[in-house]
């Protein structure tokens, strides 16, 4: 059973019609008109194209178009249509729950992570210790110095030995008796690492 290429061609050699001569007859390129005496279905257009062409060709060598046109329905394959089952995925930004939550629990470790570091800077590092009052080589007047600073919140601070009570902030204000032999306060705030910092301040008691 022959195909259209092979009639085609036949009719063609028989009439003994060049390539040429039916291009200019047709007006169809010689390129389109052997792909399709090779039936090279892969290097041809759509089924609409090339049927009419085939009642062109069919014409100008004398076959009957109908029948070229029967057999090319047959032959023709069915073009296998290249479809993406995702078209355009890749190239689009796709907001979705699962993103969400991938970044709801990124912001979440990040956020525990530092606080963690922050916590742990705080433990290891020594306590900071600010003092207001009183001031190097300040005279007291009387059996009592008011002493006034700060230091970090969870530190345990003493003065001469004495322990200190903070506030929330770690502020300190309040009054230890001196007497004229006190020459020195000696601050020292302890972290619960166990870190210390130490100031010295001296006074002059009158």
């Amino acid at each position: 059973m022959n195909t259209i290429g092979q009639i085609l061609k036949e009719a063609r050699v028989k009439k003994n019609i060049s390539l040429i001569k039916l291009e200019n007859l047709t007006k169809i390129k010689r390129d389109f008109i052997l792909k399709l005496e090779k039936d090279d279905w892969d290097n041809l257009p759509e089924f609409p194209v090339v049927s009419g062409f085939v009642k062109n060709l069919a014409n100008a060598l004398g076959v009957s178009s109908d029948t070229a046109n029967a057999v090319l329905k047959r032959d023709y394959p069915p073009k296998k249509l290249a479809i993406n089952p995702k078209p355009d995925i890749g190239g689009k930004f796709v907001w979705s729950p699962k993103l969400t939550f991938a970044i709801g629990i990124g912001i979440l470790l990040v956020s525990v992570l530092g606080y963690l570091g922050i916590e742990y800077t705080k433990f290891i590092k020594s306590p900071e210790l600010i003092i207001n009052n009183p001031v190097e080589n300040q005279q007291v007047l009387q059996t009592k110095v008011k002493i006034e600073g700060k230091t970090t919140t969870d530190a345990i601070l003493t003065v001469n030995n004495q322990p200190i009570i903070l506030d929330q902030d770690g502020k300190f204000v309040t009054e230890i008796e001196v007497t004229k032999d006190t020459k020195e306060l000696i601050f020292v705030a302890i972290s619960r690492s166990g870190k210390k910092t130490e100031k010295l301040i001296k006074i002059i008691v009158e």
